[in-house]
């Protein structure tokens, strides 16, 4: 109306004002334009109208939690017949509506700002793509260590749990390849840190933090976006490893250590996007001390006379002249060092039991089986017997022998093949050749094993202190004379 009332015609006026002429006209007719938003009159009468004020915001009052549904629900109940879903959209947004206008106060998030060198995140976390190691399953978690400011993050590979092995072995080596530690180092509720019940932090995990100078936190119990800053970072992470696998064409690996050199130039690609800021924050950070904590736990364990010892609901074996030796064992994520004293005694491969299983075993028929040759009848009804077989070709030896002699040969035949197996370190090549003749029935003697095996080739050295003499596998073996076995005789002395 302004720009008519200064002269201007309909057409320019129209559109001065972005209208139409005809809109203009319309305008300048009814002497002002219609805000067809503002009424204050109800299209469609309030189904509502009746219990809104009444029953339903004095339930929202007392509870500001409940929803639509659960309100529709009441109505059902209290009112039969009168209420249905047809109102549920409507209740819904009412509910909506209601929390906007007259609901309780919101809990606000209030984005923090990085400091240079100050926080360092761990978490750990599950692989969405599984992979396996030489065919086998592999059991695992990716331990995520970031810095808060430049984003900078270190992958590694642990097995077993969220325990405190796989935390300092993952911290470590994080700090050691960004080549000093930040001020803080925060994690979520591990228990592996942090003593939950007396809401204090281990004593491992405690002296680990005060080695590398950094102080230990931890955000607020269910308050997971507090340590956001690694578990956003997780995500990704993922999502590139499952990327790769799927491009490689398999998710096989030969070992551990394999695994991990595989993962690090996936790390290192994401770590590109932030590569001038963790140059500024490396600068910054701690310096790193002159040697690394304890990445174990220390156990006392007591060797039995069965040359066993169990950690964690495991059964490892380990050689007979441990037997009634208490040793240290340090438990590491993916090993054991057994200590006697101050001196090391032997590293085991260290094993968890299966998922849906409580218990397991780790059992080198190399530790005991120069006992076991000397009263080979204990190889049938052995506990671990099944698992003294190294490979799946000496377990199928063990059924043919079992089937084609009598007892008491059948176990003096296949504790000799593990002794000369072990003393010449030849067991795959052993196992593989005589499975060809056990399935045909035939069990070589052990003269046809010393010329097949023994003679064109040199004793490892490193297998045993001494070199035994042929002779001894003749005493176990003295009557097996013949090739076949309708050569064996009834019994063996």
């Amino acid at each position: 109306m302004q720009y008519r009332e200064d002269g201007a015609s309909q057409e320019v006026a129209a559109a001065k004002a972005g209208i139409s002429v005809r809109s203009g006209r319309r305008i300048e007719r009814s002497g002002a334009p219609r805000d067809k938003s503002q009424r204050d009159w109800r299209t469609r009468e309030d189904p509502l109208e009746a219990v809104w004020d009444a029953e339903l915001v004095v339930l929202l009052e007392r509870e500001p939690s409940l929803t639509g549904t659960t309100l529709l629900e009441y109505l059902e109940e209290h009112y039969p017949g009168h209420y249905d879903q047809r109102v549920l959209r409507t209740l819904q947004r009412r509910v909506k509506q209601w929390r906007a206008l007259e609901g309780p106060d919101r809990e606000v998030i209030f984005r923090q700002q990085a400091a240079m060198a100050q926080q360092g995140f761990s978490d750990f976390t599950h692989p969405d793509s599984p992979i396996g190691i030489q065919g086998e399953p592999f059991s695992h978690l990716l331990y995520q260590f970031r810095l808060a400011y430049s984003g900078w993050r270190s992958v590694t590979v642990v097995q077993g749990g969220e325990s405190y092995a796989a935390l300092a072995c993952g911290l470590q080596r994080a700090l050691q390849q960004a080549g000093g530690s930040p001020l803080e180092h925060r994690t979520d509720s591990l228990s592996a840190a942090r003593n939950n019940r007396q809401n204090v932090w281990t004593d491992a995990y405690g002296e680990l933090c005060a080695h590398y100078g950094m102080e230990p936190t931890r955000n607020n119990l269910g308050q997971s976006h507090e340590n956001g800053v690694v578990e956003c970072a997780n995500g990704s992470l993922k999502r590139r490893l499952s990327q790769q696998l799927k491009l490689r064409g398999h998710a096989d690996f030969a070992c551990i250590e394999a695994t991990q050199a595989y993962i690090d130039p996936g790390a290192a690609k994401l770590n590109r996007r932030s590569h001038s800021r963790f140059a500024e924050e490396k600068a910054a950070l701690q310096p790193l001390p002159g040697h690394d904590a304890a990445d174990y736990q220390s156990l006392n364990i007591k060797v039995t006379r069965s040359s066993t010892i169990e950690v964690r609901r495991v059964v490892y074996t380990v050689p007979s002249r441990l037997i009634g030796e208490r040793v240290q064992v340090r438990l590491h994520h993916d090993r054991l060092v057994l200590l006697v004293g101050q001196h090391p005694a032997l590293t085991l491969a260290r094993v968890y039991p299966k998922p849906g299983e409580d218990r397991a075993r780790s059992v080198n028929y190399k530790h005991v089986i120069r006992s076991l040759a000397s009263k080979p009848q204990a190889f049938r009804y052995s506990q671990l017997r099944d698992d003294l077989l190294p490979d799946d070709n000496y377990r199928e030896l063990w059924k043919c022998a079992d089937q084609h002699l009598k007892a008491r040969e059948a176990c003096k035949w296949i504790v000799t093949i593990l002794r000369l197996a072990f003393e010449y370190d030849d067991e795959e090549a052993l196992g593989r050749d005589l499975l060809i003749d056990a399935r045909a029935g035939k069990f070589a003697s052990i003269t046809d094993l010393q010329g097949r095996y023994l003679d064109s080739q040199t004793p490892a050295s490193s297998a045993a202190s001494s070199q035994h003499e042929l002779v001894s596998y003749d005493e176990l073996l003295s009557s097996i004379t013949g090739s076949t076995a309708d050569q064996v005789p009834e019994e063996l002395s």
